[in-house]
């Protein structure tokens, strides 16, 4: 049912008629304890009322920052900007004592009018937020201030695959955060791919503990459990950053079947949950452990595996991807429940662009991770950075990838998305990354 949308304005406004009473999202506000919740009827009621506020302000076609703690109330933001023809911008809100250099680089570049917030966040940041808003002239919104009986005014809206859906602005690491440009279209197309991928049903259970201000956070926990009709559980990142047991706990006490995170997560759950903890965990029910975002490592994959066998964790769960906000999120995955593929090379031809097989880890020698195959959907290359040429077999080169998922570009910049990778290049037409 979900392929027959072309936006998830109207798939979240089919979901709360015929699942209305479903459960969607469930947050636990320190980790542990469930703190809020929506059905797909409150959501899509909560939209629908910010929605209809911003439309009474002409805000459509325009920017809109979203400034919020992770929380259900950022979700209905977002789903507010969708169903109000307005450009999201999710941003890390202002921290005490942090450096308002990011946000100020987003705002400046997003030309945004207005901010969307909670009252709470607004009014206790020092008064960063509205100090430095207020000299942008943005109109700050506190969008748990308005009446959810407003949902009833709501002007629907029907945006075409072109129409940009919101801004997903890149880290910045190694430069001034862009812009990703994000259509209505890249989504769903994307969700649909992701959805092949990891074969999640209305059946599946989800738990993230990931920033929902990135592409990972968002639209892998949020935006693809409404496409697929998962239920999901969420907490705050500085959650599972204090107490990494907390992810765990969560998905064994939910019996959840789908759950991820960049490499160093993993990591941390090996080097943190004790012993006696482990004990306490059922992980049996882990059919899909993504792992993305950051190098995916061998070492990892073993460590975590032999420290959590005992909880009922298989190494076949473990589903290395590749991904970039630049491609909405997933360019690639691997085949669900099969182990990871992992092959090592001569690490002294790797540093000369070159791939040659080894027998062992060992003498400078690199294992790496395979990070799945390329779909029908999509077209995947290696090319010569220097000469702009198709790299031939064994060499090593930038990845260059054609889909409906690829984003329009970046704001206000002229050029098309391009993020740059070495990765081998035998992996064409269907082979492994």
């Amino acid at each position: 049912m979900s392929g027959n949308f072309s936006n998830f304005i109207d798939l979240l406004s089919y979901r709360a008629s015929a699942q209305s009473e479903k459960n969607a999202f469930t947050f636990l506000g320190d980790g542990e304890t469930v703190t809020e919740s929506f059905t797909y009827y409150q959501l899509d009621e909560r939209a629908r009322a910010i929605a209809t506020h911003l439309q009474s302000l002409s805000a459509t076609g325009k920017r809109a920052l979203l400034l919020y703690q992770p929380g259900l109330e950022f979700i209905a933001a977002f789903f507010g900007c969708l169903y109000a023809g307005v450009i999201a911008v999710p941003a890390y809100p202002p921290r005490a004592n942090r450096s308002l250099e990011r946000l100020q680089a987003i705002i400046s570049d997003a030309e945004a009018d207005f901010a969307l917030t909670t009252q709470s966040l607004a009014s206790t940041i020092e008064g960063k937020l509205t100090s430095y808003l207020s000299t942008e002239s943005i109109h700050c919104i506190t969008t748990d201030r308005i009446e959810t009986h407003l949902a009833t005014q709501w002007q629907p809206i029907a945006p075409n695959e072109e129409n940009l859906a919101f801004l997903q602005y890149t880290s910045g690491s190694t430069g001034m955060p862009k812009g990703v440009m994000v259509s209505h279209g890249n989504l769903i197309q994307n969700a649909r791919a992701i959805e092949r991928y990891f074969q999640d049903s209305a059946q599946s259970i989800g738990v993230s503990w990931l920033p929902p201000y990135h592409d990972m956070g968002l639209i892998g926990g949020i935006l693809q459990p409404i496409y697929v009709q998962a239920a999901m559980t969420l907490m705050p990142p500085v959650a599972f950053l204090q107490r990494p047991l907390r992810w765990l706990q969560a998905i064994s006490r939910d019996r959840a079947t789908t759950s991820g995170a960049p490499n160093f997560a993993y990591e941390m759950c090996v080097a943190q949950v004790s012993t006696e903890q482990r004990e306490t965990l059922d992980l049996s029910s882990w059919t899909l452990a993504f792992s993305g975002a950051e190098p995916v490592r061998a070492d990892t994959i073993e460590r975590f595996t032999e420290a959590f066998a005992p909880c009922g964790f298989r190494k076949e769960a473990f589903y290395p991807c590749y991904g970039m906000a630049e491609t909405t999120l997933l360019v690639c995955g691997g085949i669900k429940e099969t182990l990871p593929i992992l092959k090592t090379f001569d690490g002294k031809a790797l540093e000369q662009n070159q791939i040659v097989s080894a027998d062992a880890p060992e003498n400078g020698n690199v294992t790496l991770v395979g990070c799945g195959q390329i779909g029908d959907e999509q077209k995947v290359i290696i090319v010569n950075p220097a000469t702009l040429k198709q790299c031939s077999s064994n060499e090593i080169g930038e990845i260059w990838v054609s889909s409906q998922s690829v984003a329009q570009g970046y704001w206000n910049r002229k050029n098309k998305p391009k993020k740059r990778l070495k990765l081998m290049s035998p992996t064409l037409k269907k082979g492994h990354f």
